[in-house]
């Protein structure tokens, strides 16, 4: 039963490769040993496979008939081979991330090397407590979170360990990875404003302190001062600008909010499009998660916005990663690093970047069409890793300011 529901889930993922990226697609189907492993998904595959090559020529019937008997055929070679060729040693990753071009990729990797991938989701302080309180018994390998500033508060905790990798060095810039190489970026988003372009020039934006100005009284909207990303984004304006003037910043934004910070960076979008705010502060992949969603008034809201990059002329604007970690009681740290090392080559940075519109990390690869489209930007010119160091202080400023 265990392994038909493994089937099952592989197969789901197998035609989210499909759709995402027809070089992947091949590859995976490619992989003898993962079929050997995967007997069903070798059949859905190929069948897959034929249908794309004959969607528009032969009979439906013959069609039907070949891919039955190939199916057939490929069940009796297979059939008595399920586990003859599985990985003794598997990996187990505690991941926030809950995206399903993750779960894709983490099949793709097991499908290369042959080591079973095992995955526990949660909420990032959640997966740090659980692997703070399972000390040496944890069956955590890798630790992936959604932040550059969680990441570290893992670190000063003792729960990850530095990893020296030729690989990860090459792919992944210094100011994306731990400065004493205990996680590495896999993605990173910008934190951008998103304004109405009937009720915002564009070319009057410039800089996120300018967002404090008078004339933008009642016409902001972000998240609460617990959200990640805000605190992030403090962060980096205390190691940038120092405490003072961060604290000017907040003081003045609160001051300008058009309404109590509630919701989603989705929602700060819709409240633009709504009226309630005339200016979002929020996340890049999200405006193209939203232009892709099932929900119209999502995709109205996506079509609806522009986006603009702050500070251009000076510091940068903010940016934060998703990032992975080999735990310090990692029973596999060799697949491990194998598997961080795989979610930083090409082919797996590409996938995050069209399937999920991040911006890759790997300088080799390019971020997606819609992003190409907003035009290159200057990112803080800072390492990550301060992004936990000032994060206490952070959400301090922000809670004496008055951001709720």
């Amino acid at each position: 039963m265990r392994r038909i529901e493994h089937d099952i889930t592989i197969m789901g993922s197998c035609f989210l490769v499909y759709k995402v990226s027809t070089s992947l697609f091949i590859k995976l189907i490619a992989s003898v040993d993962f079929f050997m492993k995967t007997p069903i998904l070798k059949h859905v595959i190929i069948l897959l496979f034929i249908k794309n090559i004959n969607k528009e020529n032969g009979n439906s019937m013959k069609k039907f008939i070949i891919m039955v008997s190939l199916s057939a055929l490929l069940f009796a070679l297979t059939g008595c081979m399920l586990d003859t060729n599985q990985s003794e040693q598997s990996i187990t990753i505690f991941s926030e991330r809950h995206y399903d071009t993750d779960r894709v990729l983490f099949d793709l990797f097991e499908a290369e090397t042959g080591i079973p991938v095992n995955v526990i989701d949660g909420g990032a302080d959640q997966l740090i407590n659980r692997l703070e309180n399972e000390g040496e018994d944890t069956s955590a390998d890798v630790l992936i979170i959604a932040d550059a500033g969680r990441l570290h508060r893992a670190k000063s905790r003792d729960l990850l360990q530095s990893v020296e990798s030729d690989t990860l060095f090459s792919n992944i810039p210094a100011n994306y990875r731990d400065i004493d190489n205990y996680w590495f970026g896999l993605t990173k988003r910008a934190r951008v404003l998103v304004y109405h372009p009937e009720r915002v020039n564009g070319e009057a934006l410039s800089t996120y302190e300018a967002l404090t100005a008078p004339e933008f009284e009642g016409r902001i909207v972000t998240r609460t001062s617990t959200n990640i990303y805000n605190q992030s984004l403090m962060a980096s304006f205390i190691e940038i600008m120092g405490e003072e003037l961060a604290r000017d910043f907040a003081r003045g934004l609160v001051a300008n909010f058009a309404r109590t910070p509630s919701g989603n960076d989705r929602d700060q979008a819709k409240a633009v499009v709504q009226g309630i705010a005339d200016i979002a502060i929020m996340n890049t992949y999200y405006i193209g998660r939203m232009m892709h969603s099932s929900d119209p008034f999502e995709r109205e809201v996506a079509d609806t916005v522009e986006v603009f990059f702050p500070n251009q002329d000076t510091t940068g604007t903010h940016i934060n990663v998703s990032a992975a970690g080999v735990t310090k009681h990692a029973s596999n740290v060799e697949g491990a690093i194998q598997f961080i090392e795989f979610l930083s080559g090409e082919e797996a940075q590409s996938s995050f970047a069209n399937a999920n519109f991040e911006y890759p990390v790997n300088e080799a690869v390019e971020p997606h069409v819609l992003l190409q489209s907003w035009g290159d930007f200057k990112p803080q010119a800072i390492n990550l890793s301060v992004l936990g160091e000032h994060a206490t202080k952070a959400t301090i400023i922000m809670d004496e300011e008055g951001w709720e």
